[in-house]
């Protein structure tokens, strides 16, 4: 059984393919387009999965979307019925695109599947709809590496859901309950990303990161007023503070005065508000979480969690629940966004509609099915010597047995570079297959890849990868992070005390201050979001790591998305070549192939520097 998983139509529009019941490879679209969330029909990303599992178009036996539209323009018409006539501009700007696009969904689909994928196929009996959070759970349970599981996703809101409970078991998947629109912890967290200043469905984890430069002083007054949180972590929404409903921005007048004023305008300067307020609705979101959580083990009985959704993005809400001991153990899909709605269709297709038994693929130190989250394409060395030929690049082959050891040296010599190896990462993180690395050990790293490679807040932090023999050495974390999904502690043999003198304390002071021996990837309250590194599911950066701790002793890198604000994360060798020439990276590194930013043409770089959006 060959079936085709696509997402798209709202933003991470993404291609899955399973070959009996495997996965053989899923992409995002925005990785060709390079246009970032890219929302229309996955044409490049299919083409690219489809080369990958060496399949024809004839070859597939389902086509799977991952939600269905009737249900989702039937939330859109009962809400502006519920509050006529507010609201009615929003809707007018709505209806016609639903109209002429998405409530005759099977129709456009299959004018792009025949348009994407031949004519000679009626694809009409091939063509299957999943649910928006059937589709979360599914991807979060059936790769997971668990028999049996509570399944918890959450995040802005599906056809009418927005959170939802399930149990797995084998190859059964049920939702037992659910919290329906407009009450959405997504949205919820949505609406302060908008308030704070940045921008809804990508800026949220900018919040998350501002969150520990503030102190939790709404939190009362969000409970209180805004939020009605149950003992079971269900909750209601008083729609009085927001206009998602009704307009086209997420908070209204009431929001504004409970909050301290008009919402931030972007890229203007953050003030304690802000970080405030991101503090307290993080603490808020860890607070439903938990309830959610100890309903969900004390009502079902379920020892393990998988989650999915948008907010299982919330690595720090991750990081707490994963140390409750709530459940025994915790498995979060790595494209938990709308982008792994593709592997769920997918995967519901192929075990509750065709009645495939669950057949478990997961090896290794991981467990799982997820190969690591290393299912997009590849690129050999010869595609990428004719791409740099064309670009005028100059570079220099390694051999391969020493490619990680030049790289290593490099890096011990404070060098940033940029890393493409292998599968590309399906996925929101850069796992080490398309990623800039650099020395956690320095104390100017952070600040400079923020201001100067990525072109982004100074604020934010950056997250380190380390070998997962040595996890429990350098950070507070009793389980492997393969998916850069938890957030736990710097180890407290690894962390410095705070300078006596303290005198003045703005954000950029508290920036510039080392707080551990690996400051480049250590938060302001002394956190890290950890990516373990497994020789089985990524042996390139494994020997990389093991190369840079044997010049060291430190078995950490920094490890960030190759890409600048704004920017897909790169795909191919030359949109690595592209970031590369348009950045301050020293080097870069492109299979055994190495690039020094000294050698290459000086007019190279003066044509790609500024050539990024950076909106």
């Amino acid at each position: 059984m060959r079936i085709l998983g696509i997402s798209a139509f709202f933003h991470d529009s993404a291609a899955c393919i399973l070959d009996g019941g495997q996965i053989a490879a899923a992409a995002q679209e925005e990785r060709f387009s390079r246009r970032k969330h890219d929302a229309r029909f996955p044409r490049q990303a299919i083409a690219a999965c489809l080369r990958h599992a060496g399949l024809r178009p004839a070859d597939l036996d389902a086509v799977v979307f991952y939600e269905k539209p009737f249900p989702k323009f039937e939330r859109l018409l009962e809400t502006y019925l519920a509050f006529a006539p507010r609201g009615f501009p929003s809707f007018a700007r709505a209806l016609p695109e639903w109209v002429r696009d998405k409530l005759f969904m099977k129709r456009q689909l299959l004018r792009h599947l025949r348009a994407t994928l031949g004519a000679n196929i009626d694809w009409a009996d091939r063509l299957l709809f999943s649910e928006h959070h059937l589709s979360h759970a599914a991807s979060a349970f059936y790769p997971s590496p668990f028999d049996a599981a509570a399944v918890l996703t959450l995040d802005g809101v599906g056809e009418w859901t927005t959170t939802s409970l399930s149990l797995g078991e084998g190859a059964q998947l049920e939702m037992i309950k659910d919290i329906q629109f407009p009450h959405s912890l997504g949205l919820l967290y949505s609406a302060f990303t908008y308030f704070c200043g940045f921008k809804v469905n990508s800026g949220e984890y900018k919040l998350m990161g501002l969150a520990p430069y503030g102190t939790p002083r709404f939190t009362e007054e969000i409970l209180r007023d805004v939020v009605d949180l149950k003992p079971d972590g269900s909750f209601h929404l008083d729609q009085r503070f927001f206009t998602y409903c009704t307009g086209l921005t997420m908070t209204g007048d009431r929001f504004a005065a409970a909050f301290g004023g008009p919402p931030r305008q972007p890229e203007g300067p953050i003030t304690q508000r802000e970080t405030d307020l991101a503090a307290s609705i993080q603490q808020v979101t860890e607070m439903i979480l938990d309830r959610m959580a100890r309903d969900l083990r004390a009502t079902t009985g379920a020892r393990r969690l998988c989650l999915a959704g948008g907010v299982a993005l919330n690595c720090v809400a991750n990081g707490q629940l994963q140390r409750s001991g709530i459940f025994d153990d915790i498995w979060i899909q790595p494209a938990a966004g709308d982008a792994g709605g593709a592997l769920g269709a997918a995967y519901a297709a192929h075990h509750l509609h065709f009645g495939a038994p669950r057949t478990k693929h997961g090896t290794g130190q991981t467990r799982d099915s997820m190969q690591g989250a290393y299912l997009g394409p590849a690129f050999t060395d010869e595609e990428a010597v004719a791409a740099l030929a064309t670009a005028g690049a100059v570079y220099e082959t390694l051999d391969p047995d020493q490619t990680a050891n030049v790289a290593a040296e490099l890096l011990a010599q404070g060098a940033a570079i940029g890393w493409m190896q292998g599968r590309m990462e399906f996925g929101p993180r850069a796992l080490g297959a398309r990623s800039i690395l650099a020395d956690p050990r320095s104390e100017t790293m952070q600040r400079r890849l923020n201001l100067k490679t990525k072109f982004r807040e100074d604020f934010r932090p950056f997250a380190p990868c380390v070998l997962a023999e040595h996890r429990a050495e350098w950070f507070d974390l009793d389980t492997d992070s393969p998916y850069m999904l938890l957030v736990a502690p710097v180890a407290e043999d690894h962390l410095r005390p705070d300078p006596d003198d303290q005198t003045s304390d703005t954000m950029t002071d508290r920036l510039a201050r080392p707080r551990s021996d690996i400051p480049a990837v250590t938060h302001i309250d002394n956190s890290s979001r950890v990516q373990t590194v497994h020789d089985d599911t990524n042996p390139r950066l494994h020997a990389l790591l093991t190369a840079f701790q044997a010049r060291t002793g430190c078995p950490v890198l920094v490890n960030t998305s190759f890409n600048v604000r704004g920017e897909p994360i790169i795909c191919s060798p030359m949109d690595a070549f592209r970031t590369f020439m348009g950045t301050d990276l020293d080097a870069l590194v492109i299979g055994n192939l190495l690039l020094r930013k000294q050698d290459q043409n000086p007019e190279l770089q003066t044509r790609y520097e500024g050539a990024f959006d950076l909106d």
